[in-house]
């Protein structure tokens, strides 16, 4: 091709600032000679009309090295109306690699967006339209110098050096911000930050009394500060954050749709609030793939690129590296006594949320090993908080993001898990043939946004209260935004009726059911949910049937599925990821029909007393709204089904019955027999104590596995879904909760125990009863047509579930 598309590029805008009071300072933004000739050509060109100007050289695009103002500095010192007018050169990918991003030998040969001389050359010669010149904004010494004041309250004179480091930066970022709107907003990256960093004069005073304390010199603890700098500020470049797209969607496409599903207006709504305010990203965690949805929909949209924080167990080579330049901070595992270390993360974070760059990590720490969500971890939280109090940052908003998957390849290895086994430590190793494991069919995958909780001030660095009552909001505004996804539904409806198979047309009847019973309440359903599976049962239940989740039988005279023995707890997970939905509704079932069988004074009295007792009882395994709140969502859900609930409720046995045999579809056994069937091998455990026995929590997660097995050989619990390591450690902190772990009084202590593992059995007994019905009324459904209102089945005729077993 000819000169002419460059020759059109060099006189097509100039690079002169419009109506210059004083003399204009060009700071050239070059790496090479070429581009150098560049700008010096395109100054020139626009000279006739604009007069002489002074051009410095500088290397200001690559931040890994060190800033070298000396040139600079010379003319720093003249006339606050002199311009600072900063320009670079810009280098896009050609059409084909823009596409097809990254290729193997860009590893070895280097960015396209960053030819060397020679490579330059021949994209001019040959592709012209490739080559952008950039101006970034201009501006007057007067401002800078106020800036700069303003900012580290130190004398001009005095500090010539330190302000020509601010004026090179600021002409690197105003440069960034140019280019952006070339190259787009997804390569927004944080410039200079080690630097920035060091020249921070609250960083620096805290450093100075940090010294002060310690009994050190400040240029000791600085030099030390630096090291661990480099450990934990992100290198993210516009090269890397490529590469690392082109893994992410490499690794997901290896078993997953190509499209993640996901609202696009709720992204538009997040990249507003991203810009407009310090904001963090807190997600969901089931498996390490996680880490790769939010980034991966971020960058298809053209969104700012979020920091991470990510655990030093992934930090291993080759990943951490590509995962340190693609925004990642890895921070150490504990570093509770480093005030040092303490004080360079908190400056580091208030650094990135000053400039808007939002943080993304897992709230809850780790993995769920059981589908449902995990408590939230509060060390990330607490420290990202106390950096924006320092900093004063106001409304701050913390955005609940939800990733959710048909199937999970993690799911068997936590099966395994839960049952005593250890997780094997991650390497590069590990990871590749995690990553071969991929490569089978798993669904979509889906990220939901939920609404932010929004921090007028984040609260003081001492105010635990505050921080849980923060850390609760999220996990409830996740919870809500989790949808209800197919292989969800399909689990709870077979684990509902296991050991029983279904029919294909009662698992369809139970899937109407169960997803009317979500629309009616609006709850968050999949965007993509096949109201059609009745018509293709091959689709996503073909994929459950090939992992082996799922059993299917077409021998007989009808096709019939089922849950193997063995895949319980697998299929557990699945329906663990809506359980949440359905808590509210499994408790009422419990309390009305234990107010059923004993109606006695006041029924209205005994429900509630039942309804807060089973809230009691189960808090450390989900998140329930404030009491007052709780109840009036209880009340709420019975008026759904009966606007007299409350008379019924009050007239005794046959009311109370007819009103619970109403509430289909039921789900107590569904949602709560897995928890109170582990809840009741741990208080089965306690019970057999000896006088004076203290019993550790991973004594008794230990004991209480062994204990498990038992049981479920002589089948005195249903499943091995109800026999894992979280949930002997949640049925520890019941005990704990309720004072039964120790005690001087050996013979009362004894007695709650036995108590408590005779209440648990009580309730494992009511869920069979309410299983019992469920069953009843399936056999009745069979015969009538969906919505036709059925004969309530009498608890009184199931007798032998109304004895304690």
């Amino acid at each position: 091709m000819s000169n002419a598309k460059l020759i059109d590029k060099l006189n097509s805008s100039s690079p002169w600032p419009k109506d210059p009071q004083g003399q204009v300072v060009f700071i050239f933004d070059a790496r090479s000679k070429v581009e150098l000739e560049l700008l010096r050509q395109w100054v020139s060109d626009h000279a006739s009309t604009s007069g002489e100007s002074i051009q410095v050289e500088m290397t200001l695009a690559d931040d890994r090295k060190t800033i070298n103002a000396q040139q600079l500095l010379e003319h720093l010192d003249m006339d606050g109306s002199t311009v600072i007018a900063p320009l670079r050169v810009a280098w896009t990918a050609s059409e084909d690699k823009r596409r097809s991003r990254p290729r193997l030998r860009n590893l070895l040969l280097g960015d396209p967006r960053q030819p060397n001389a020679r490579r330059a050359r021949r994209i001019m010669a040959n592709e012209p339209e490739r080559m952008h010149l950039i101006a970034g904004e201009p501006d007057t010494l007067t401002n800078l110098r106020e800036r700069y004041q303003r900012k580290y309250q130190r004398n001009l004179a005095d500090n010539r050096s330190s302000f020509g480091i601010f004026v090179a930066r600021q002409a690197a970022i105003v440069l960034d911000i140019a280019e952006r709107r070339l190259q787009g907003s997804r390569y927004k990256v944080p410039r200079y930050v080690a630097e920035s960093l060091r020249t921070n004069r609250s960083f620096n005073e805290a450093v100075e009394k940090l010294a002060q304390e310690q009994g050190k010199t400040k240029s000791e603890l600085m030099k030390e500060a630096s090291e661990y700098m480099k450990e934990m500020i992100s290198t993210p470049s516009k090269f890397w954050l490529d590469v690392y797209a082109r893994f992410n969607n490499f690794c997901l496409g290896l078993g997953y749709e190509d499209r993640i599903v996901y609202d696009q207006q709720a992204v538009e709504q997040m990249r507003n609030t991203v810009r407009d305010y310090p904001s963090l990203l807190l997600w969901t965690h089931k498996t390490y793939l996680d880490g790769m949805v939010v980034p991966k929909v971020l960058y298809d949209n053209d969104f700012p690129m979020p920091h991470m924080f990510g655990g030093a167990n992934i930090n291993f080579a080759g990943i951490g590296f590509l995962i340190h330049r693609a925004g990642g901070i890895f921070i150490k595992r504990s570093f509770k006594d480093n005030e040092l270390y303490k004080l360079t993360l908190r400056h580091y974070i208030a650094y990135l949320m000053e400039k808007r760059f939002p943080m993304n990590w897992s709230f809850e720490g780790t993995r769920s090993r059981m589908g449902k969500l995990m408590p939230p971890r509060y060390g990330l939280l607490k420290y990202v908080l106390e950096a924006c109090y320092s900093n004063d940052a106001r409304d701050i908003h913390i955005i609940p993001v939800t990733i959710s998957y048909d199937l999970i390849r993690d799911v068997e290895e936590y099966a395994t898990e839960q049952t005593g086994r250890g997780k094997g430590a991650e390497s590069l190793r590990w990871f590749i043939g995690y990553i071969r494991s991929l490569a089978r069919p798993m669904g979509k995958v889906y990220m939901d946004i939920g609404q932010p909780v929004v921090l007028a001030r984040a609260p003081a660095p001492d105010d635990s209260l505050a921080l849980s009552k923060i850390a609760f909001q999220v996990a409830v505004e996740a919870n809500r935004v989790t949808p209800v996804t197919f292989p969800a539904l399909v689990a709870m409806s077979l684990l509902g009726a296991a050991p029983r198979a279904l029919t294909e047309a009662e698992v369809s009847d139970d899937l109407d059911r169960l997803l009317q019973w979500a629309e009616e309440r609006q709850l968050r359903i999949s965007a993509d949910f096949d109201r059609a599976y009745a018509d293709h049962m091959d689709g996503l239940l073909g994929i459950m049937i090939n992992e082996g989740i799922i059993t299917r039988y077409d021998g007989g005279p009808e096709t019939v599925y089922g849950i193997a023995p063995e895949q319980q707890p697998v299929a557990s997970y699945y329906r663990n990821t809506i359980i949440h939905f359905f808590i509210n509704k499994a408790i009422i079932e419990l309390a009305l029909l234990k107010t059923s069988e004993d109606p006695r004074d006041i029924p209205a009295e005994r429900f509630w007393n039942e309804v807060d007792n089973l809230r009691d009882l189960f808090k450390f395994e989900f998140f329930y709204s404030p009491k007052a709140e709780f109840h009036q969502q209880i009340c709420q859900e019975l008026e759904r089904y009966d606007a007299e609930w409350e008379q019924k409720l009050q007239s005794g046995r046959r009311g109370i019955t007819a009103l619970l045999t109403g509430m289909r579809p039921l789900v107590g056994h569904m949602a709560l027999l897995t928890y109170a069937e582990a809840y009741s091998v741990v208080a089965d455990l306690a019970s057999r104590l000896e006088p004076g026995e203290i019993l550790e929590q991973q004594d008794c997660v230990n004991r209480a596995l062994k204990l498990g097995r038992q049981a479920y050989m002589q089948r005195r619990i249903s499943s091995e879904s109800s026999i894992g390591k979280l949930l002997f450690k949640n049925g520890y902190q019941l005990l704990q909760h309720r004072q039964l772990i120790e005690g001087e009084d050996h013979a009362a202590l004894r007695e709650k125990r036995v108590a408590l593992s005779k209440e648990l059995r009580e309730i494992l007994r009511r869920l069979e009863v309410i299983r019992a019905i469920s069953l009843a009324n399936r056999a009745a459904i069979e015969h009538a047509p969906l919505n036709q209102e059925q004969v309530p089945t009498d608890i009184e005729a199931i007798p032998a579930l109304r004895q304690e077993s």
